[in-house]
Formats: structure tokens, C-alpha cells, sequence
């Protein structure tokens, strides 16, 4: 399943459709704008919030939460150890560790687990600007959830190259 993003999605406060590579609308990213925190809401095409995405507050390290109807499902935080400033893990709650690396604020990255590839984030096999592809190479990977992790590493990573 490919989806295309378009980079505004980021955008503080800012509200973004994400398409499958049909053009159909697919999810809405809504922004929450005038928050303590960066927060986001993934909805579907009938504006049911799916998944909530927040910046964790007092963090030593920063740090996302991805939610699902009030229940943690997954927590991003860039790797503590890492020689490569563009690596994340994440954690799910049933103990499952996925690995985010790549050139992140190039929108040139994979999702791993294991070494096995779920996804792919990229904007080489696309013309449009500002505009970047997420595949999700397994079928029994939730796009919703990809999607959310791409969303939070690449607020992360944004932030992360602003502050340096």
C-alpha cells in the first residue's frame, strides 16, 4: 500500500489528507494548534479519530506518544546510542520494537523490524513537490499506525535539525 503525504502535514496546527496512490483521500491529519505540546489527530475519511499523537511532556529525551481510544499503543524517542542522528526506535506496548533509520529530514527512510522492512518513506519515486510516499510493504502491518510513526519521527527529526 503506497500513501502520499504532503509536507504542510507537519505544519503546526495545519490539517492534511493523506491519499493512497489512486488519489483517494485516506486519512486526515489534523494539527492541534495553541497546545503546550505538538499534537495530532489521525482520522478517517468520516472524521473518526483513529489514533492520537502528542509530544510526551517531561521527557529527558524528546519523545512522542501514538494512542488508541485512550490506550498507549507506542512511544518514539530517537536512539540513545546511536552514531546516525536519524535513528528512532519504537516501542509498541506488547514489547515489539520497530527501528526508524535513514536520511529523516531528507523523507528518505524505512521502518524495520527485526531487519525486515515495513515500510518505506520516500520522495524519489515522486514528482510532486513538497510531497513525500509512504509504502507499507507488509499487508499485515496497520497503514494507520505507519502512518503515526512516520508523522512523530519526522516531527522529531524536524525538531531535532532546528534546535542544531
Amino acid at each position: 500500500m503506497k500513501f502520499l503525504v504532503r509536507e504542510r502535514l507537519l505544519g503546526f496546527g495545519e490539517d492534511s489528507w493523506i491519499e493512497n496512490e489512486r488519489g483517494d483521500k485516506i486519512f486526515l491529519v489534523d494539527g492541534k494548534a495553541m497546545r503546550l505540546r505538538d499534537t495530532f489527530q489521525l482520522k478517517d475519511r468520516q472524521g473518526r479519530v483513529l489514533i492520537d499523537i502528542h509530544q510526551k511532556m517531561f521527557a529527558l529525551r524528546d519523545t512522542m506518544v501514538i494512542e488508541r481510544d485512550g490506550a498507549s499503543l507506542a512511544i518514539i524517542r530517537r536512539k540513545r546510542l546511536s552514531l546516525l542522528r536519524n535513528h528512532y526506535r519504537v516501542s509498541l506496548v506488547d514489547g515489539t520494537e520497530l527501528d526508524v533509520s535513514g536520511k529523516i529530514l531528507d523523507r528518505e527512510f524505512v521502518i524495520e523490524y527485526e531487519g525486515e522492512v515495513l515500510a518505506v518513506a520516500s520522495r524519489r519515486w515522486l514528482r510532486v513537490r513538497e510531497t513525500y510516499g509512504v509504502d507499507v510493504t507488509r499487508d499485515d502491518m496497520d497503514p494507520a499506525l505507519i502512518i503515526a510513526v512516520t508523522v512523530c519521527v519526522i516531527n522529531l527529526a524536524d525538531k531535532e535539525g532546528e534546535e542544531n
